[in-house]
């Protein structure tokens, strides 16, 4: 699977591996040695490519997407835009590093956000 995975992401997105490349730091070449099966990326360099595509890591493996964890649309897709953001992408890379505290934190004010507010 691998590099078609990559492929298939960059045609959907609409986006060039150079893109790639100058938004995940990873090298044209690294891109280039695996389109030609050279090389295979690390699992630090496939994080940084599903980080950036939203997608997990083992897309790359299997070419199967995660489910959708927003059921509203508007609310996907207000995510994709953080996502897409890169001075707002950090807020997704700081979950997957918060401590269980601090995420049980978050939650409990959004569901008590949605409970004051049921239509909001």
């Amino acid at each position: 699977m691998g590099y078609e995975a990559f492929e298939r992401l960059c045609q959907k997105r609409g986006v060039k591996p150079y893109q790639v490349s100058k938004k995940t730091g990873i090298s044209t070449a690294t891109l280039s040695s695996w389109k030609k099966g050279t090389y295979t990326p690390k699992a630090d360099k496939i994080q940084k490519l599903a980080d950036y595509f939203g997608v997990s890591a083992d897309y790359f493996l299997t070419g199967e997407d995660r489910p959708e964890y927003y059921v509203n649309p508007e609310t996907a897709q207000i995510a994709q835009e953080v996502f897409e953001d890169e001075n707002l992408r950090a807020l997704f890379s700081a979950a997957r590093k918060a401590k269980p505290e601090d995420i049980k934190l978050a939650t409990d004010m959004l569901k008590r956000f949605k409970e004051t507010n049921p239509n909001g």
